[in-house]
């Protein structure tokens, strides 16, 4: 039979080993922080695409009125 001490000191045991094991090996977290990194990253590369083409777009119109203007218009 177990003393009073001896019980508490296993009941202190098993959850303290519940409770390393829970905090350890808990993947619950990790799907939430890949699409956090997946969404910044598509962000930053529609941020880019976005600068690319209003660069585009400038030149574009910049040639389109020096032309227009050689034409006569």
């Amino acid at each position: 039979m177990l003393t009073p001490v001896q019980r508490t000191m296993a009941f202190l045991a098993a959850w303290r080993a519940t409770l390393t094991h829970h905090l350890t090996d808990d993947d619950r977290g990790e799907g939430v922080v890949s699409m956090a990194l997946a969404i910044m990253i598509v962000a930053f590369l529609g941020v880019a695409a976005w600068v690319l083409f209003k660069g585009v777009l400038a030149g574009t119109g910049q040639k389109t009125t020096d032309q227009i203007s050689l034409i006569g218009g």
